[in-house]
Formats: C-alpha cells, sequence, structure tokens
C-alpha cells in the first residue's frame, strides 16, 4: 500500500497537479476570446482553478497524518484526470463537433468526473466524507467566482 511510501506519493501528487497546471492553462488559452482576450481574467481564472485544490492539499497537511500524502496523490490524480477531459477542447477540429457550447461542456464533463473521482479518493483513504462535501463547497466557491469575477454572468 503506498501510505507507507509517502516520497512515491509525493512525487507523483507534484507531477500529477503540475500536469494539471499545465494543460488547465492550455484549456484557459485556447478559450481566449472567452475570457476578451484578457490576461489578467485568464489568469484569475487559473488561480481560482488552482486554489480549490491549493486549499485542499493545505487542509490534508494539516490534518490528516500518516494518510496525508496518499490522501493528495489521490486528488492530485483527481486533478489530473479532470484536466485531461478538457483536452478535447484544446483541438479546434474535435471543439467544432462538439455540440453547444463546447467550453462548457468541457467543464461540465471535468467537473463531474471529478466529483465521483473525488468521492472515491474519499472512500479509499477511509477519511470522513466531510472531506468530499468541503471540496464540493471549495467547488461551489470556484465556480461562483468565475461566473462573478472573470466571466461577469452573475
Amino acid at each position: 500500500m503506498l501510505i507507507h511510501k509517502p516520497s512515491r506519493n509525493i512525487a507523483l501528487s507534484f507531477i500529477y497537479f503540475f500536469l494539471s497546471t499545465v494543460i488547465t492553462w492550455w484549456f484557459i488559452y485556447c478559450g481566449t476570446a472567452l475570457y476578451h482576450f484578457d490576461e489578467q481574467k485568464m489568469l484569475l481564472s487559473c488561480c481560482i482553478a488552482g486554489g480549490k485544490w491549493a486549499l485542499q492539499i493545505v487542509a490534508a497537511l494539516v490534518f490528516l497524518g500518516d494518510k496525508k500524502w496518499l490522501f493528495i496523490r489521490r486528488i492530485a490524480f483527481t486533478c489530473f484526470i479532470g484536466s485531461c477531459i478538457l483536452l478535447p477542447y484544446c483541438f479546434a477540429p474535435i471543439r467544432n463537433m462538439i455540440p453547444g457550447n463546447p467550453f462548457l461542456v468541457s467543464l461540465i464533463a471535468a467537473v463531474a468526473a471529478m466529483l465521483i473521482l473525488y468521492y472515491r479518493s474519499v472512500g479509499s483513504t477511509a477519511i470522513s466524507i466531510k472531506w468530499y462535501f468541503g471540496w464540493v463547497c471549495c467547488l461551489a466557491v470556484a465556480i461562483s467566482l468565475q461566473l462573478t469575477v472573470v466571466f461577469h454572468v452573475l
């Protein structure tokens, strides 16, 4: 079990979160027009997306004891998969095949997958379901910030 190999969990966590950040930035960059070509909004959007993960990492480091790096690795993988689901939007031929608003469709698909995977991360790490609900709250705040501060929809 990887709980006894914190160095492996730390390394994988770093790799997953790094790749997620790169992919998410690419996704945001491909949607530049949606941000009205405003790099500040794009950076803010990426920071909001990363902020919910950073909060979970800090909480895990503070509260989870021996399970912290196992849990962080699992949520890092969740983040990575969510980012990978955004990839089709980054390729114009594929993006053009996505019905409706491809940016929104990609985001909804990524969030849906991450909701399931985060829940499984909590269960497989054998920690309180409160961690899942805490992340859902962080996600709701992040979405609200994106809609109000970045996109001015609400």
